[in-house]
């Protein structure tokens, strides 16, 4: 059934697309009418950074920016939800076209720019939502704040997340917003890490409940900027890592339409780069962090290869848009009989 409606979806413009596919699974949702397009997920809980998800199943940030769709997104059979990216304050993000497909690859190009509505609004629509699972909410800081005072963003949007949050997700790896990359390597990591953990440590005496932090890395480090990245989250006690967010690199895709454009490539070329940086982040770690695994999974085999590298958990995104709802069950049952 998806294949069908992808194909009448694909021949409007990516962003449009987008827009009112989450509009009809929010529909969807309010109508008790998502058991026609999700599917039966099995149970197979998990207990990671000290929380237990019904399944090890997730979806990535990016695509419900707002925390405007939770609800319909989650009676698809998802084991966790992340949304946003969100920023202190709101902001339009690039200019338009941003967004690109590319079909005969299964990838996707984006150089969206946090686009959202504030960590306010998102805050908001996360209180309205009746969702009682796990929520990932991710933060992130504005274009046009300076790199030296990025730590004043990100703990903003932690003040305001905390209470609602299962799990805060740092984005310091989108290529889409200038600058941002910087802050995962040396003195800006340890600085930012250590301003998260005392005020971590402070809401969780407030609010009376420990919010873990994990940290969004990059596929685009060496090997040796992975090892010294993961130095700093194990000294600052950081919680968990989700491994990776989108590259930079066109290696696979520069001959094919849009195969250029500048942004952040996800989707199934994104796979093995991934992959094989999970897998050095995973032997770096030694089991002192658990990891959140995502780039290129379209397949349930993707998702076994995310486990045997090391994740704890996985999360879909572009494969999403290509399979549909029917990727979270193949996904859940492969690592469920297979992945182990």
């Amino acid at each position: 059934m998806y294949s069908l409606l992808r194909k009448a979806i694909f021949t409007l413009t990516p962003e449009t697309a987008h827009d009112l596919s989450l509009e009809a699974i929010g529909a969807a949702e309010r109508l008790k009418l998502t058991g026609w397009i999700g599917n039966r997920v099995v149970d197979d809980p998990k207990t990671v950074m000290g929380i237990e998800f019904k399944n090890p199943v997730g979806l990535a940030a990016g695509l419900d920016k707002n925390g405007e769709y939770i609800d319909g997104l989650a009676a698809l059979g998802f084991g966790f939800i992340e949304v946003g990216t969100v920023t202190p304050r709101p902001q339009p993000g690039n200019p338009k076209p941003r967004l690109f497909r590319l079909p005969e690859a299964q990838g996707i190009i984006n150089r969206m720019g946090f686009n959202n509505k504030g960590v306010d609004y998102l805050v908001e629509q996360v209180k309205r939502s009746r969702f009682d699972g796990v929520l990932g909410i991710n933060i992130g800081k504005n274009k046009d704040t300076p790199a030296e005072k990025a730590v004043d963003d990100y703990l903003y949007c932690l003040e305001k997340a905390y209470p609602y949050a299962s799990y805060i997700a740092v984005n310091l790896s989108s290529p889409n917003t200038p600058g941002l990359r910087d802050l995962q390597f040396g003195d800006m990591l340890n600085n930012l890490l250590a301003e998260l953990k005392t005020a971590q440590k402070r809401l969780s005496e407030q609010y009376q409940k420990y919010v873990p932090i994990a940290v969004k890395i990059a596929p685009d480090m060496s090997n040796q900027e992975i090892a010294e990245v993961v130095e700093a989250l194990v000294a600052q006690e950081m919680d968990g890592v989700i491994a990776t967010n989108t590259t930079v690199s066109r290696e696979s895709v520069e001959h094919l339409q849009h195969g250029s454009e500048q942004g952040g490539l996800s989707g199934a070329p994104l796979l093995v780069q991934s992959t094989e940086k999970l897998e050095v982040l995973c032997e770096v770690l030694n089991g002192r962090l658990p990891v959140i695994g995502g780039g290129g999974i379209c397949e349930g085999s993707d998702a076994i290869d995310k486990v045997k590298a090391g994740a704890s958990l996985i999360q879909i995104y572009s494969g999403f848009i290509y399979k549909g709802p029917t990727l979270i069950k193949d996904c859940a049952q492969a690592i469920h009989f297979h992945g182990k």
